[in-house]
Protein backbone atom coordinates (compact mmCIF):
# COMPACT_ATOMS: atom_id res chain seq x y z
CA UNK A 1 0.00 0.00 0.00
CA UNK A 2 1.24 3.51 -0.85
CA UNK A 3 2.29 5.85 1.93
CA UNK A 4 -0.18 8.62 2.81
CA UNK A 5 0.97 12.22 2.34
CA UNK A 6 -1.46 14.94 3.45
CA UNK A 7 -2.67 17.41 0.81
CA UNK A 8 -0.67 20.64 0.60
CA UNK A 9 -2.68 23.31 2.38
CA UNK A 10 -4.84 20.71 4.16
CA UNK A 11 -2.29 19.11 6.51
CA UNK A 12 -3.98 20.41 9.69
CA UNK A 13 -5.81 17.49 11.42
CA UNK A 14 -9.11 19.39 11.60
CA UNK A 15 -8.92 20.36 7.93
CA UNK A 16 -8.19 16.70 7.09
CA UNK A 17 -11.22 15.64 9.15
CA UNK A 18 -13.65 18.27 7.87
CA UNK A 19 -12.52 18.73 4.25
CA UNK A 20 -14.37 15.67 2.85
CA UNK A 21 -17.70 17.18 3.93
CA UNK A 22 -16.99 20.37 1.97
CA UNK A 23 -15.40 18.69 -1.04
CA UNK A 24 -18.13 16.09 -1.51
CA UNK A 25 -21.54 17.57 -0.82
CA UNK A 26 -23.54 15.03 -2.83
CA UNK A 27 -23.43 11.24 -2.94
CA UNK A 28 -21.59 9.83 -5.98
CA UNK A 29 -24.49 7.49 -6.80
CA UNK A 30 -27.88 6.43 -5.44
CA UNK A 31 -27.86 2.97 -3.89
CA UNK A 32 -30.34 0.14 -4.24
CA UNK A 33 -31.96 -0.34 -0.84
CA UNK A 34 -32.89 -3.56 0.88
CA UNK A 35 -34.51 -4.06 4.29
CA UNK A 36 -33.42 -7.11 6.25
CA UNK A 37 -35.77 -8.26 9.01
CA UNK A 38 -33.86 -9.30 12.15
CA UNK A 39 -34.71 -12.29 14.37
CA UNK A 40 -35.88 -9.93 17.17
CA UNK A 41 -38.54 -8.28 14.97
CA UNK A 42 -36.51 -5.22 14.08
CA UNK A 43 -34.80 -4.36 10.77
CA UNK A 44 -31.48 -3.42 9.18
CA UNK A 45 -31.34 -1.20 6.10
CA UNK A 46 -28.80 -2.32 3.51
CA UNK A 47 -27.41 -0.12 0.69
CA UNK A 48 -26.10 -1.85 -2.48
CA UNK A 49 -24.08 -0.41 -5.34
CA UNK A 50 -26.14 -2.36 -7.90
CA UNK A 51 -28.97 -4.84 -8.30
CA UNK A 52 -27.72 -8.04 -6.68
CA UNK A 53 -30.09 -10.24 -8.65
CA UNK A 54 -28.24 -9.49 -11.89
CA UNK A 55 -25.95 -12.15 -13.33
CA UNK A 56 -22.91 -9.82 -13.23
CA UNK A 57 -23.39 -9.01 -9.54
CA UNK A 58 -23.51 -12.70 -8.65
CA UNK A 59 -19.95 -13.26 -9.83
CA UNK A 60 -18.22 -10.17 -8.40
CA UNK A 61 -16.06 -9.97 -5.26
CA UNK A 62 -17.90 -8.20 -2.44
CA UNK A 63 -16.82 -5.04 -0.60
CA UNK A 64 -18.63 -4.65 2.75
CA UNK A 65 -18.64 -1.38 4.66
CA UNK A 66 -19.49 -0.72 8.32
CA UNK A 67 -19.98 3.01 8.97
CA UNK A 68 -19.05 5.21 11.93
CA UNK A 69 -21.07 6.72 14.79
CA UNK A 70 -24.29 8.19 13.36
CA UNK A 71 -22.96 7.66 9.82
CA UNK A 72 -24.96 6.48 6.82
CA UNK A 73 -24.64 5.89 3.06
CA UNK A 74 -24.63 9.66 2.48
CA UNK A 75 -21.53 10.19 4.65
CA UNK A 76 -18.79 11.25 2.17
CA UNK A 77 -16.44 8.36 3.03
CA UNK A 78 -19.25 5.79 2.72
CA UNK A 79 -20.56 6.37 -0.79
CA UNK A 80 -17.01 7.33 -1.81
CA UNK A 81 -15.50 3.98 -0.81
CA UNK A 82 -18.47 2.03 -2.15
CA UNK A 83 -18.16 3.84 -5.47
CA UNK A 84 -14.38 3.37 -5.63
CA UNK A 85 -14.69 -0.41 -5.14
CA UNK A 86 -17.66 -0.66 -7.53
CA UNK A 87 -15.56 1.05 -10.24
CA UNK A 88 -12.88 -1.61 -9.73
CA UNK A 89 -15.40 -4.39 -10.40
CA UNK A 90 -16.62 -5.12 -6.86
CA UNK A 91 -20.20 -5.42 -5.62
CA UNK A 92 -20.34 -2.87 -2.77
CA UNK A 93 -22.70 -3.09 0.19
CA UNK A 94 -23.18 -1.25 3.47
CA UNK A 95 -25.15 -2.40 6.49
CA UNK A 96 -26.67 0.52 8.40
CA UNK A 97 -26.60 0.12 12.15
CA UNK A 98 -30.06 0.24 13.68
CA UNK A 99 -31.65 3.68 13.40
CA UNK A 100 -28.93 5.12 11.11
CA UNK A 101 -30.64 4.92 7.71
CA UNK A 102 -33.00 7.82 8.36
CA UNK A 103 -35.77 5.67 9.87
CA UNK A 104 -35.97 5.01 13.63
CA UNK A 105 -35.73 1.28 14.38
CA UNK A 106 -38.62 -0.47 16.12
CA UNK A 107 -36.98 -1.44 19.41
CA UNK A 108 -35.51 0.60 22.27
CA UNK A 109 -32.10 -1.00 21.65
CA UNK A 110 -29.87 0.62 19.06
CA UNK A 111 -26.23 -0.11 18.24
CA UNK A 112 -22.89 0.37 19.96
CA UNK A 113 -19.16 -0.11 19.52
CA UNK A 114 -19.18 -3.74 20.64
CA UNK A 115 -22.50 -4.91 19.18
CA UNK A 116 -21.44 -7.64 16.75
CA UNK A 117 -24.59 -9.75 16.42
CA UNK A 118 -26.24 -7.57 13.75
CA UNK A 119 -23.05 -7.73 11.68
CA UNK A 120 -22.98 -11.51 12.16
CA UNK A 121 -26.62 -11.87 11.09
CA UNK A 122 -26.01 -9.68 8.02
CA UNK A 123 -22.83 -11.57 7.01
CA UNK A 124 -24.61 -14.93 7.43
CA UNK A 125 -27.42 -13.76 5.13
CA UNK A 126 -24.83 -12.51 2.64
CA UNK A 127 -22.95 -15.80 2.76
CA UNK A 128 -26.16 -17.77 2.15
CA UNK A 129 -27.07 -15.61 -0.82
CA UNK A 130 -23.61 -15.21 -2.38
CA UNK A 131 -21.55 -18.05 -0.90
CA UNK A 132 -18.66 -18.31 -3.35
CA UNK A 133 -17.49 -14.73 -3.70
CA UNK A 134 -14.46 -13.13 -2.07
CA UNK A 135 -15.61 -10.85 0.77
CA UNK A 136 -13.60 -7.96 2.21
CA UNK A 137 -14.94 -5.79 5.05
CA UNK A 138 -13.88 -2.27 6.00
CA UNK A 139 -14.96 -0.71 9.30
CA UNK A 140 -14.76 3.07 9.75
CA UNK A 141 -14.37 4.69 13.20
CA UNK A 142 -17.01 3.10 15.51
CA UNK A 143 -17.65 0.56 12.73
CA UNK A 144 -13.93 -0.25 12.85
CA UNK A 145 -13.97 -0.90 16.59
CA UNK A 146 -17.08 -3.05 16.11
CA UNK A 147 -15.28 -4.94 13.33
CA UNK A 148 -12.28 -5.57 15.61
CA UNK A 149 -14.65 -7.06 18.20
CA UNK A 150 -16.44 -9.08 15.53
CA UNK A 151 -13.19 -10.52 14.10
CA UNK A 152 -12.06 -11.51 17.60
CA UNK A 153 -15.42 -13.02 18.56
CA UNK A 154 -15.87 -14.99 15.32
CA UNK A 155 -12.20 -15.74 14.65
CA UNK A 156 -12.96 -19.38 13.82
CA UNK A 157 -15.42 -18.52 11.02
CA UNK A 158 -15.52 -14.80 10.23
CA UNK A 159 -17.27 -15.33 6.85
CA UNK A 160 -14.76 -12.85 5.40
CA UNK A 161 -11.48 -13.16 3.49
CA UNK A 162 -9.85 -9.97 4.78
CA UNK A 163 -10.63 -6.76 6.67
CA UNK A 164 -9.44 -3.19 7.21
CA UNK A 165 -10.09 -1.04 10.29
CA UNK A 166 -9.83 2.75 9.75
CA UNK A 167 -9.60 5.49 12.43
CA UNK A 168 -11.13 3.25 15.09
CA UNK A 169 -11.62 4.40 18.72
CA UNK A 170 -9.94 1.23 19.99
CA UNK A 171 -9.82 2.65 23.53
CA UNK A 172 -13.33 4.01 24.09
CA UNK A 173 -12.68 5.62 27.45
CA UNK A 174 -9.68 7.62 26.21
CA UNK A 175 -11.62 8.74 23.13
CA UNK A 176 -14.66 9.87 25.15
CA UNK A 177 -12.32 12.12 27.20
CA UNK A 178 -10.40 13.41 24.17
CA UNK A 179 -13.50 14.56 22.32
CA UNK A 180 -14.43 16.89 25.22
CA UNK A 181 -11.20 18.89 24.74
CA UNK A 182 -10.38 21.94 22.63
CA UNK A 183 -11.58 22.11 19.03
CA UNK A 184 -12.68 18.46 19.23
CA UNK A 185 -15.75 19.67 21.16
CA UNK A 186 -17.11 20.68 17.74
CA UNK A 187 -17.27 17.01 16.72
CA UNK A 188 -18.71 16.07 20.11
CA UNK A 189 -21.51 18.63 19.70
CA UNK A 190 -22.36 17.32 16.22
CA UNK A 191 -22.34 13.63 17.23
CA UNK A 192 -24.17 14.19 20.50
CA UNK A 193 -26.95 16.23 18.89
CA UNK A 194 -27.47 13.42 16.35
CA UNK A 195 -27.52 10.75 19.09
CA UNK A 196 -29.93 12.79 21.22
CA UNK A 197 -32.22 13.44 18.24
CA UNK A 198 -32.41 9.68 17.55
CA UNK A 199 -33.03 8.96 21.24
CA UNK A 200 -35.77 11.61 21.51
CA UNK A 201 -37.50 10.18 18.41
CA UNK A 202 -37.69 6.89 20.31
CA UNK A 203 -38.41 8.47 23.70
CA UNK A 204 -41.58 6.40 24.23
CA UNK A 205 -39.53 3.20 23.89
CA UNK A 206 -36.67 4.44 26.07
CA UNK A 207 -39.09 5.61 28.75
CA UNK A 208 -40.58 2.13 28.90
CA UNK A 209 -37.18 0.44 28.98
CA UNK A 210 -35.12 2.84 31.13
CA UNK A 211 -37.69 5.15 32.72
CA UNK A 212 -36.07 8.24 31.17
CA UNK A 213 -37.92 11.52 30.84
CA UNK A 214 -37.70 13.66 27.69
CA UNK A 215 -35.94 16.40 29.70
CA UNK A 216 -33.44 13.91 31.11
CA UNK A 217 -32.24 13.08 27.58
CA UNK A 218 -32.25 16.73 26.47
CA UNK A 219 -30.01 17.75 29.39
CA UNK A 220 -27.12 15.44 28.37
CA UNK A 221 -24.04 17.48 27.39
CA UNK A 222 -21.27 14.86 27.12
CA UNK A 223 -20.85 11.65 25.13
CA UNK A 224 -19.84 9.89 28.35
CA UNK A 225 -23.14 10.99 29.96
CA UNK A 226 -25.09 9.69 26.96
CA UNK A 227 -23.32 6.32 27.17
CA UNK A 228 -23.84 6.20 30.93
CA UNK A 229 -27.51 7.15 30.76
CA UNK A 230 -28.59 5.30 27.60
CA UNK A 231 -26.04 3.19 25.67
CA UNK A 232 -24.76 1.17 28.63
CA UNK A 233 -28.00 0.26 30.49
CA UNK A 234 -29.90 -0.27 27.23
CA UNK A 235 -27.41 -2.89 26.03
CA UNK A 236 -26.70 -4.77 29.25
CA UNK A 237 -23.72 -2.89 30.71
CA UNK A 238 -23.46 -1.65 34.29
CA UNK A 239 -22.40 1.88 33.29
CA UNK A 240 -20.36 3.73 30.66
CA UNK A 241 -17.05 2.61 32.18
CA UNK A 242 -18.14 -1.05 32.05
CA UNK A 243 -19.22 -0.60 28.42
CA UNK A 244 -15.93 1.09 27.48
CA UNK A 245 -13.84 -1.56 29.21
CA UNK A 246 -15.66 -4.51 27.67
CA UNK A 247 -16.02 -3.13 24.14
CA UNK A 248 -12.66 -1.44 23.46
CA UNK A 249 -11.16 -3.33 20.52
CA UNK A 250 -7.58 -2.70 21.72
CA UNK A 251 -7.94 -5.59 24.20
CA UNK A 252 -8.92 -8.09 21.53
CA UNK A 253 -6.59 -7.52 18.56
CA UNK A 254 -4.49 -10.58 19.44
CA UNK A 255 -7.57 -12.81 19.05
CA UNK A 256 -7.99 -11.82 15.38
CA UNK A 257 -6.84 -14.52 12.95
CA UNK A 258 -8.04 -13.01 9.63
CA UNK A 259 -5.63 -10.96 7.46
CA UNK A 260 -6.45 -7.52 8.85
CA UNK A 261 -5.09 -4.06 8.11
CA UNK A 262 -5.38 -1.23 10.65
CA UNK A 263 -5.01 2.37 9.43
CA UNK A 264 -4.67 5.22 11.90
CA UNK A 265 -3.39 8.82 11.97
CA UNK A 266 -1.34 10.05 14.93
CA UNK A 267 -3.06 13.45 14.68
CA UNK A 268 -6.63 12.05 14.81
CA UNK A 269 -8.56 14.67 16.86
CA UNK A 270 -10.92 12.01 18.24
CA UNK A 271 -8.11 9.92 19.72
CA UNK A 272 -5.13 9.75 22.05
CA UNK A 273 -2.08 7.46 21.92
CA UNK A 274 -4.12 4.97 23.97
CA UNK A 275 -5.65 3.63 20.74
CA UNK A 276 -2.18 2.67 19.45
CA UNK A 277 -1.28 -0.92 20.50
CA UNK A 278 1.76 -1.02 22.79
CA UNK A 279 2.29 -4.76 22.30
CA UNK A 280 3.50 -6.92 19.43
CA UNK A 281 0.64 -7.66 17.06
CA UNK A 282 0.20 -11.07 15.39
CA UNK A 283 1.63 -11.47 11.86
CA UNK A 284 -1.83 -11.42 10.26
CA UNK A 285 -2.29 -7.77 11.30
CA UNK A 286 -0.80 -5.13 9.02
CA UNK A 287 -0.67 -1.99 11.21
CA UNK A 288 -0.20 1.36 9.44
CA UNK A 289 0.26 4.46 11.57
CA UNK A 290 0.58 7.74 9.66
CA UNK A 291 1.66 11.09 11.14
CA UNK A 292 -1.22 12.91 9.47
CA UNK A 293 -4.70 12.18 8.17
CA UNK A 294 -7.05 13.40 10.89
CA UNK A 295 -10.18 11.35 11.59
CA UNK A 296 -11.27 9.40 8.49
CA UNK A 297 -9.75 12.24 6.43
CA UNK A 298 -6.68 11.05 4.55
CA UNK A 299 -7.06 13.77 1.93
CA UNK A 300 -4.03 13.75 -0.42
CA UNK A 301 -3.04 15.87 -3.44
CA UNK A 302 -3.45 19.60 -2.85
CA UNK A 303 -6.11 22.00 -1.57
CA UNK A 304 -6.99 22.85 -5.20
CA UNK A 305 -6.91 19.24 -6.40
CA UNK A 306 -7.75 17.08 -3.39
CA UNK A 307 -7.74 13.28 -3.66
CA UNK A 308 -9.38 10.76 -1.35
CA UNK A 309 -6.41 8.52 -0.56
CA UNK A 310 -8.45 5.69 1.04
CA UNK A 311 -10.52 5.40 -2.14
CA UNK A 312 -7.36 4.84 -4.17
CA UNK A 313 -5.33 2.80 -1.68
CA UNK A 314 -7.91 0.28 -0.45
CA UNK A 315 -9.12 -1.07 -3.83
CA UNK A 316 -5.45 -1.29 -4.92
CA UNK A 317 -4.51 -3.12 -1.69
CA UNK A 318 -7.21 -5.75 -2.34
CA UNK A 319 -6.77 -6.00 -6.09
CA UNK A 320 -5.13 -9.44 -5.88
CA UNK A 321 -8.04 -10.77 -3.80
CA UNK A 322 -10.57 -9.56 -6.36
CA UNK A 323 -9.29 -12.05 -8.91
CA UNK A 324 -8.24 -14.88 -6.57
CA UNK A 325 -11.36 -17.05 -6.89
Amino acid sequence: MTHFVAAKGLANPHLQTLAPRFIRKKALFEPIWQTLDTPDSDFLDIAWSEDITSKEAQSKPIFILFHGLEGCFYSPYANGLMNAFAKQGWLSVMMHFRGCSGKPNKLARAYHSGEVEDARFFLEQLDKRLPNQTKVAVGISLGGNMLANYLAQYNQAPLLDAATIVSAPLDLSACSERIEQGFSKLYKTYLLSSLKKSALQKHHLLKGELGLSYQHIKRVTKLYEFDDLITAPLHGFKDAQDYYQRCSGIHRLKEITLPTQIIHAKDDPFMTDDVIPKYVLPDNIDYRLFDQGGHVGFVAGSALKPRFWLEEALPAYYESLAVSR
